[in-house]
């Protein structure tokens, strides 16, 4: 089995996710009783969202990087960063990596191409919603990724930051993040939502709502990190 290694922390609860969601899959995938080796480097939150709002992206990518290389030394063969918003540098971070690094964007683009779906709303956080690393990897395939209305990315990015990310899942919060869905439904034309911030699926659970599939990207991340891994 190939060892994995994770860049964890950019947020705790999603990591907690992660963790749980690959040990789950390995165990499924196997049909054994073992429990799976990786590692995970848990960075500083805080450090991270003080280089996106800096704009610091060399910063951004130099602290993942570090990260990156505590992992090969303790023996990871492949690695993830268990998070949306770092991935606006994986560019430029992957061919710098000493070890080979699997995307979230390029297997979430994967899963919305073998679905069939051509126009999504990218939900996230300001940093993931106001760049363009989602839908250029997306329009590779012809896919066309629709953002919120500016006032509807400050209430995502707001009850991303200050409830999900310290791990509060209120459900007025579910119903203005679904009043959302059903608006870009019928102002947009999306056949889904990618839930671009690794918070998102443990506050809108469901494989979809109203005829709108949501694209896990955490889910979709574990499953491309456990094939490698089982590889």
């Amino acid at each position: 089995m190939k060892t994995l290694g994770i860049i964890g922390g950019l947020g705790p609860e999603s990591t907690l996710d992660y963790y749980k969601r690959i040990i789950a899959l390995y165990r499924e995938r196997t049909g054994n009783r073992h429990y799976p080796e990786f590692m995970v480097v848990s960075v500083d939150l805080r450090k991270g969202l003080d280089f996106m709002d800096a704009n610091d992206l060399s910063g951004m990518g130099d602290f993942l990087l570090e990260g990156i290389a505590k992992l090969a030394r303790a023996g990871a063969e492949f690695g993830i960063i268990s998070a949306n918003t770092p991935h606006i540098v994986f560019d430029d971070v992957a061919p710098k990596s000493p070890i080979p690094l699997i995307s979230i964007v390029e297997a979430t683009r994967a899963t919305a191409k073998a679905q069939n779906l051509k126009r999504l709303a990218l939900f996230g956080t300001r940093y993931t919603m106001q760049a363009d690393f989602y839908p250029k990897v997306f329009a590779r395939e012809g896919v066309e990724l629709v953002v919120p209305e500016m006032h509807d990315q400050d209430y995502i990015h707001e009850k991303y930051m200050n409830e999900l990310v310290p791990g509060k899942f209120l459900p007025e919060t579910r119903a203005g993040l679904l009043a959302i869905v059903d608006k870009m439904k019928t102002t947009n034309g999306i056949d889904g939502v990618v839930l671009a911030g690794t918070e998102l699926p443990l506050i809108l659970r469901d494989p979809e709502y109203n005829g709108i599939p949501f694209l896990d990207t955490t889910k979709i991340h574990v499953a491309a990190a456990v094939a490698e891994m089982l590889s």
